[in-house]
């Protein structure tokens, strides 16, 4: 991850929000390139991890399958190492708040910034039939997220930068016209190359990702072993058959940065460990570290959704202690607009 200063003993943890959309199960992209960092950030900061169920239905849902995809999702940031003892980790929809101030936020927010957010052109150009305007003004919802919490950093990719841009835009203009009520939250980018980016297994030159049409380019977090290895073996790579990290060679390239993350070996050292080896001892090899690298998660995830009564305390407690926090923005948000206190 960034390298932020812990703070010194005796002042307050730097706060840190991030959230993920429960629109399936996560990728080994979704893990490597973020959900792997969050466990490790408890220990630093204050950390407040949500399901973000309410910007999933930009895009039409079916309901009983978002109601499951939500608990699957809580299920596996606790599986990846999130606590609830040591970070607060809710569902959205769960806390009112995040609704309330993005009302109040977004009559601080100027049409032209939501209609350049590259997100929104994206989507709507995938949905074209269906254009709504939950699609046009979720970056504002984005936004109360993030300033409830009085949020200083915000781990995302580059990708996301552009909404942590627009949040401290619309922090500032608030701020300055009211008076000052939130923190202006900071981006937080991995600057490790290793595993930042996780490709396509059949087109690496395309981001992977759950919603790729060809369901062997991405590999989930809970697929059987035996489908991670047929995954693995029929990866997409070069006809020069050798195992070195070099332009051009994206398909290897990106095997090579996976099998970094699970291993712990950097890529000169990979590249002398398959010297003089095929690309199917090193595809195999790739295969077998992820098998035994997501076998604890998948584990711990069994287990978990097997205890419905647990995950159901978890986030009922999450949700709790969420409001406690968010709540005390949004009555100072309030007071600031104006609005009679009831």
């Amino acid at each position: 991850m960034a390298e932020t200063p812990a703070a010194p003993q005796g002042e307050r943890k730097k706060i840190i929000f991030s959230g993920i959309q429960p629109t399936g199960v996560f990728t080994l992209g979704n893990y490597i390139g973020a959900i792997r960092h969050w466990g490790p950030l408890q220990e630093e900061y204050r950390c407040i991890y949500c399901v973000v169920d309410l910007h999933a239905i930009t895009v039409r849902q079916d309901p009983a399958a978002l109601r499951r995809r939500t608990l699957e999702a809580y299920a596996l940031l606790m599986a990846c190492g999130l606590d609830p003892e040591k970070s607060i980790l809710f569902i959205q929809s769960h806390n009112p708040h995040h609704n309330q101030c993005a009302w109040a936020l977004s009559c601080s927010t100027q049409f032209g910034e939501l209609s350049r957010m590259t997100q929104f052109k994206d989507k709507a150009a995938r949905y074209a039939d269906n254009i709504n305007a939950g699609l046009f003004t979720y970056p504002v919802l984005m936004a109360a997220d993030i300033l409830l919490y009085q949020t200083d950093l915000v781990p995302v990719g580059e990708d996301q930068r552009q909404h942590v841009e627009l949040t401290r835009d619309i922090a500032g203009r608030f701020n300055g016209a009211f008076g000052t009520t939130f923190t202006m939250p900071e981006a937080l980018i991995s600057r490790s190359e290793e595993g930042a980016r996780i490709m396509s297994l059949q087109d690496p030159t395309r981001k992977m990702s759950k919603s790729d049409p060809n369901p062997k380019g991405f590999v989930s977090i809970l697929d059987e072993p035996s489908v991670i290895m047929k995954k693995f073996r029929g990866a997409v790579t070069d006809s020069e058959a050798q195992v070195a990290y070099a332009p051009g060679k994206d398909g290897i390239n990106n095997l090579m940065r996976i099998y970094s993350v699970f291993t712990g070996r950097d890529l000169p050292a990979i590249q002398e460990e398959f010297a003089g080896k095929g690309y199917g001892d090193f595809k195999s090899a790739v295969g077998e570290a992820v098998v035994q690298g997501l076998a604890p998660i998948q584990n711990r995830y069994k287990e978990l959704m097997e205890d419905k009564a647990y995950l159901e305390r978890c986030y009922q407690e999450g949700a709790q202690k969420a409001m406690s926090v968010s709540g005390r923005t949004l009555e100072k948000v309030y007071k600031r607009l104006g609005f009679l206190h009831k």
